[in-house]
């Protein structure tokens, strides 16, 4: 991974690192000086902080005490708790720390060899697509001798603090980290996906199916190294107000266990119950925990014994920590913030996903054909002037993971421009063999909306059919300019590429073999009346669309004489005079028979509202006409840029 990793602010750790040794001195970061711009991005907010080395606080430092503990720090002043719970999340996963921290044990001060120390440090972060490295020094805000802001709960323990720094100079100040979403932090930890979910609009307290299938769904991302977080919305209340459960408003939990537990037969008859679907989690303050079922003291601890309480795996590693119902979670907190740790291993037990990304930009221009900054599909006028993606789904179905990330703004907010922008993305079926940019909807199909949010990210989960879809993602109002980067996962590769040509190019070969005249797009929707061509009474119907010296061939239908189709094409033609044909075909192991066709001129002049077309046999216009019918839509322009 090292040959990838950027450097952030082009400092090297190994270079500055000798350079301090040499000299015998302590490294001073120029990139993020000990002083109140490193502190605030707001004047206003200033106080008397004193930047204290970790040997000026506490005999004896480390990085690490002991190894590492998601119960390692407490959040101090700064109103991070989001950043707090995405670290006990992280101290979890020894694989992922320690890619966030590389080789800690070079880093570690060492009490043999003081000299060796220089009071440099180096994190990583995933940013923006990207790992990238984060230099800092030791030089820690301070008050009265202690730490203010992420400190370990042992005195001389200080990767946490670190870490926050190394967090707070990537964000611009350490003010900058206050208020935040869990998910984003542990994205730029881990690499991972994130997904938020509204637990009160989707009605997980009072739907108990929808409440087992996001069990079965977190306990699944929990046992394949996922991250999850929770917290109350804190709309209409007071942020950090104690609710009557003893839970904290606006305040971010980490889960730290999920369990669905089948109880043996003593505890069935004391909780009238065969399973217990429990989760378990952590206040980032190490105190003021849940009151409710449950809760430390509450009667049904009473009725289990220490020994089954082992067995079950309900223990509670800290304080801080605390195990409820998966009910009581559900009704009691508001939002959940998920991060997937997509597997693209090949060499895993687990689903493999294939895995394609895009680095894009929304940009404004005057010109509508030039334009990147559309706004989403309210805005019908501007809505296709987004960057535009396409992608193919090859097999009958596919689950599709898409993931839309805005770059993070955190460092514009000393300019007043620190919030996230309300992204969101849409995917349209479209003809199976476009090849540029859509400026017209007319035949194709809307078949997922992702949320529209101001979330530094937008997830999506779908089922799509076979075919070509084209991805848009878009901000919520039109001429926000800012990059992006799509993440696209699928179970076989999609061949995602981003759409740039408006029409074809126009090229030395199209002076000496022509260039097309006119688009012609043709959706075959279904047909009726066929005849019977097997002993059950059915038939396997398939489409063939011609065009010049085009064809294209839909997914055969199997045992129907009335065939739904729904498939399009669109075709640049040379030749505006050369008709459009449509057959249909009955699939056979030996020879396919043909059913009938239709024989188009399709010209800009035809009714583009969908119509019933009488099948004819093979032939010129007086073929003998047959008792089925086929249901198309065809549209035609001479401006190869209007569809």
């Amino acid at each position: 991974m090292s040959s990838s990793v950027q450097l952030f602010r082009d400092q090297r750790y190994h270079e500055l690192k000798g350079q301090c040794l040499q000299q015998g001195r302590l490294f001073e970061d120029p990139e993020f000086p000990a002083s109140d711009e490193s502190l605030y991005y707001d004047s206003a907010a200033k106080g008397k902080v004193e930047w204290k080395r970790p040997k000026d606080l506490c005999e004896d430092p480390h990085l690490l005490v002991d190894g590492m503990s998601s119960h390692d720090f407490h959040q101090g002043k700064l109103g991070n708790c989001w950043f707090v719970a995405a670290c006990s999340c992280l101290a979890l996963r020894k694989s992922l720390w320690q890619q966030v921290i590389p080789d800690y044990k070079e880093q570690e001060w060492d009490p043999k060899k003081p000299r060796k120390y220089a009071g440099i440090f180096r994190f990583r972060f995933w940013r923006f697509g990207e790992w990238t490295e984060v230099v800092v020094d030791d030089l820690l805000p301070a008050e009265n001798g202690e730490l203010i802001y992420c400190r370990s709960n042992v005195r001389n323990e200080f990767w946490s603090a670190l870490l926050e720094k190394a967090y707070a100079k990537l964000a611009g100040s350490y003010q900058a980290l206050d208020g935040g979403c869990a998910a984003e932090a542990l994205v730029d930890f881990t690499g991972a996906v994130a997904e938020s979910i509204n637990l009160a609009e989707g009605k997980y307290g009072e739907v108990i199916s929808e409440q087992m299938k996001l069990f079965e769904d977190l306990m699944k991302v929990h046992k394949r190294g996922g991250f999850i977080s929770c917290f109350i919305s804190s709309s209409g209340r007071p942020s950090e107000a104690e609710t009557e459960m003893g839970l904290i408003v606006g305040h971010a939990y980490s889960v730290t266990a999920i369990r669905k537990l089948r109880l043996g037969e003593r505890l069935l008859f004391s909780f009238k119950a065969e399973k217990l679907f429990m989760i378990r989690l952590r206040n980032p303050w190490g105190r003021k925990e849940w009151h409710g079922a449950w809760s430390d003291s509450s009667e049904e601890w009473k009725k289990v014994s220490d020994s089954e309480r082992k067995d079950l795996g309900l223990t509670v590693e800290n304080d801080g920590e605390f195990w409820m119902t998966f009910e009581d979670w559900c009704k009691n907190f508001t939002d959940v913030d998920i991060c997937r740790t997509v597997n693209t291993s090949y060499f895993s037990l687990h689903k493999t996903w294939e895995k394609e990304m895009m680095f894009g930009a929304w940009a404004k221009h005057p010109e509508p054909l030039l334009n990147r900054s559309g706004g989403c599909f309210d805005n019908r006028e501007t809505f296709l002037q987004n960057p535009q993606y396409l992608f193919d789904v090859r097999k009958a179905e596919d689950k599709v993971l898409v993931s839309l990330q805005q770059e993070d703004r955190r460092k514009y907010k000393k300019e007043g421009k620190g919030d996230n922008i309300t992204i969101g993305f849409e995917i349209l079926k479209v003809e199976d063999n476009r090849r540029y940019r859509l400026h017209k909807l007319t035949v194709q199909e809307r078949v997922a909306t992702s949320p529209y949010s101001n979330t530094r990210s937008v997830f999506l989960r779908r089922t799509l059919q076979q075919g070509r879809y084209v991805l848009i993602p878009t901000t919520y109002i039109p001429g926000v300019p800012t990059r992006f980067i799509l993440r696209l996962y699928t179970d076989v590769p999609s061949k995602l590429r981003e759409l740039k040509a408006d029409r074809p190019q126009m090229t030395c070969w199209s002076l000496l073999c022509g260039y097309p005249r006119r688009v012609t797009q043709i959706k075959v929707h279904s047909a009726e009346g066929l005849q019977d061509q097997d002993r059950s009474g059915g038939a396997d119907p398939y489409v063939l669309i011609k065009c010049e010296n085009q064809s294209w061939r839909s997914p055969v239908q199997h045992n129907t004489t009335s065939p739904v189709f729904n498939t399009q094409v669109i075709f640049y033609r040379k030749d505006i005079d050369s008709p459009v044909t449509i057959q249909v075909w009955d699939s056979s192991l030996l020879r396919d028979r043909f059913l009938g066709q239709a024989v188009l001129a399709a010209s800009p002049g035809d009714p583009r509202q969908q119509r019933r077309l009488r099948l004819r046999g093979r032939g010129g216009g007086e073929a003998a006409e047959l008792p089925a019918h086929i249901s198309i839509t065809l549209v035609c322009s001479d401006d190869l840029a209007e569809l």
